[in-house]
């Protein structure tokens, strides 16, 4: 609907300005206020030579995060676990190394300490995985829960084995059945079987790399690893995410609507009350290097630690509640409840985090601005 980024003007100015820099190839977003459309737009290019469309599904990298921690608390509803619950309590093997202590609660709020370890490549077995994770030792003198810092990947692949151990499906199967299903986010997957990748042909955009550049200075272009064939079939519950932002944002409506959308059911008043309180606070994260407080695999507004500086920020304008999840270099997602906003925004270009974060926060902020909300402090 292009007739809505129209009616956006320092919006449109500012994802123009992003491109004519070369920060990125195309951008896509969608926004509702109370459930009706406020943007939506499809800019540039989906892929070098492809037109990027509304219908396009896009890379999420991080922000499927919050999609396990809603299919953790699915399984806790249903009494089949605890926050508070050890992971080997569920995953026996997982407890070696000193790793017994590591609760599930832990795991959602990066406080768990195996941050870095070698996963391998796309291809490598999901099995694998988990034995390389179930084996590493905890970083020295970590103690969970006591320490924080940014976990990529690792912890999000022992969320989704525990999902797929308790419902006895695979997390990619679950989430699909449990929340993307049921919200009518039809195109959304994370781990993506061959023919349906397949089948989606050019629908299916690729995240492009805008920060490094050829010897005449252009920029390389080279997909990002879960943007390739085997990356988008492989199930990383961490990072590899795909769908429509108008799809994306259906999660967000879900999440305002204290776990309900459209009449549909996802998850409790309280779970969603639970994902969004700040579970830890005024920790410094040690992989961000910065001060952060964190939801249950939720980023709460954290701009009182500074909006300049702060990763994975919201914007001068975004209420004191709002909460959400980005993605790295490419995404922003997020739910305002005082202004009954859910949006999303992928930008097609990974242009490094230093031109990210102020091309990010320049968009939210104009959208905002158009919007008539803006706030002084």
């Amino acid at each position: 609907m292009t007739e809505l980024l129209e009616m956006l003007p320092r919006t449109k100015a500012a994802l123009a300005a992003g491109m004519e820099a070369g920060l990125h190839i195309g951008t896509q977003g969608y926004a509702t206020r109370n459930g009706r459309a406020v943007a939506d737009f499809a800019v540039g290019e989906s892929a070098p030579g492809t037109p990027m469309t509304g219908e396009t599904l896009m890379l999420w990298l991080s922000s499927g995060k919050p999609i396990a921690a809603a299919a953790i608390m699915q399984l806790q509803e249903a009494g089949l676990l605890q926050l508070d619950d050890p992971v080997a309590v569920h995953l026996p093997e997982f407890g070696a190394n000193g790793k017994a202590d590591v609760t599930i609660r832990h795991l959602l709020t990066h406080t768990c300490g195996f941050r870095f370890l070698d996963l391998g490549d796309a291809a490598t077995p999901w099995d694998e995985i988990i034995r390389r994770i179930s084996i590493a030792p905890l970083e020295r003198n970590w103690i969970p829960g006591c320490r924080a810092g940014y976990h990529p990947y690792t912890s999000w692949y022992v969320l989704g084995e525990i999902v797929g151990r308790l419902s006895e499906v695979s997390y990619s199967q679950y989430v699909r059945d449990r929340i993307f299903v049921p919200l009518v986010m039809s195109d959304c997957w994370i781990g993506m079987p061959a023919e349906v990748r397949d089948g989606y042909g050019s629908r299916l955009g690729t995240m492009v790399n805008t920060e490094k550049f050829d010897a005449d200075g252009r920029p390389l272009l080279t997909p990002h690893v879960w943007s390739t064939p085997q990356g988008i079939v492989a199930c990383a519950p961490g990072g590899n995410g795909h769908g429509p932002m108008r799809q994306l944002v259906r999660f967000y409506e879900m999440m305002l609507g204290r776990g309900e959308r459209d009449g549909v059911r996802i998850l409790s008043p309280e779970s969603v009350q639970q994902m969004t309180a700040r579970q830890r606070t005024g920790l410094v994260d040690e992989t961000f290097r910065h001060e952060l407080d964190w939801g249950l695999g939720i980023i709460p507004n954290n701009r009182k630690y500074g909006i300049g500086t702060i990763p994975y920020g919201y914007g001068r304008h975004v209420s004191d509640d709002a909460f959400g999840h980005s993605g790295s270099q490419s995404l922003v997602a997020f739910a305002d409840p005082q202004h009954g906003l859910a949006a999303a925004i992928v930008f097609n270009g990974t242009c490094g985090e230093r031109k990210h974060q102020p091309r990010m926060r320049a968009v939210v902020e104009a959208l905002y601005e158009d919007l008539g909300i803006t706030r002084d402090d």
